[in-house]
């Protein structure tokens, strides 16, 4: 058994996350237009029109934008807890009721033979989670958009095969960037997002002998870059006797698809 994934897309424009098995075929978010959806499932060579489901993690834009247009245009389910469904109603136009769904915080759902974790994470939405992906001894964890990693979430996400993990900015660039001090202070707060430096001490926490790639995601597009990130991500890493091979991930171009198990 195995499971197969991309990154169709991650980073503070637009966020996607596909993953499969021979049984299933799962869309985390669609933060993109559902022309540029299209695009990034041409890019794996896989059709739109065969995914199972789609998971929402939260209603922020760069998560959501597409999220209606590829639910109507493939008459596809999407699941997401309560007050996501909420939040993001207004933004996503007209679904029938046979493609609303929820699937709560801190819960498991399983989709064929793929069991899907939940968990909450602290951002500044409306009850944001993110997600585990189990098949026998198989583990994909995605952990972005959120502002520390708690002990609870360590344990959730500890010891995959994979990874897609925040490292949103470069501290000294955010600081010297022309935000107002108002979102700075957001980025930088609990509910904002993680810096290169806290992704690294997270992850050297949480990964194992069996971890065998990361993907550093939610790169902000102005104060942070592919190079300093990995850099800064696998030099703590390093200094903690950690070598792993770090992969990047870009908001407009999908990875290609890599197999687990």
């Amino acid at each position: 058994m195995s499971l197969r994934f991309s990154v169709l897309a991650s980073g503070s424009t637009g966020n996607a996350f596909y993953i499969e098995s021979d049984q299933t075929r799962i869309l985390v978010d669609a933060g993109l237009s559902g022309k540029e959806m299209d695009r990034l499932f041409a890019e794996v060579n896989r059709d739109p029109g065969k995914i199972s489901a789609i998971l929402v993690t939260h209603e922020h834009s760069d998560h959501i934008k597409g999220l209606g247009i590829m639910a109507r245009k493939y008459n596809l389910p999407i699941y997401a807890n309560e007050r996501t469904w909420r939040a993001m109603e207004h933004s996503i136009g007209k679904l029938t009721l046979d493609q609303k769904f929820h699937f709560n915080p801190d819960s498991v759902q399983t989709f064929a033979d793929i069991d899907v974790e939940s968990f909450s994470v602290s951002h500044d939405a409306a009850e944001p989670m993110f997600y585990t992906f189990h098949q026998e001894e198989n583990k994909v964890a995605i952990v972005t958009d959120l502002g520390y990693v708690s002990e609870r979430i360590k344990k959730t996400v500890e010891d995959a095969d994979a990874y897609v993990f925040e490292a949103n900015h470069d501290v000294e660039m955010l600081r010297m960037c022309r935000y107002p001090w108002s979102v700075k202070r957001r980025i930088l707060g609990d509910s904002g997002h993680i810096s290169n430096e806290d992704s690294a001490l997270a992850l050297a926490d949480i990964i194992s002998n069996r971890t065998k790639r990361i993907y550093l995601g939610h790169l902000s597009k102005e104060n942070n870059m592919k190079d300093l990130a990995r850099m800064t991500v696998g030099q703590i890493l390093e200094e903690r006797g950690i070598d792993i091979e770090l992969y990047d991930t870009d908001p407009k171009k999908a990875t290609g698809l890599y197999e687990v198990g």
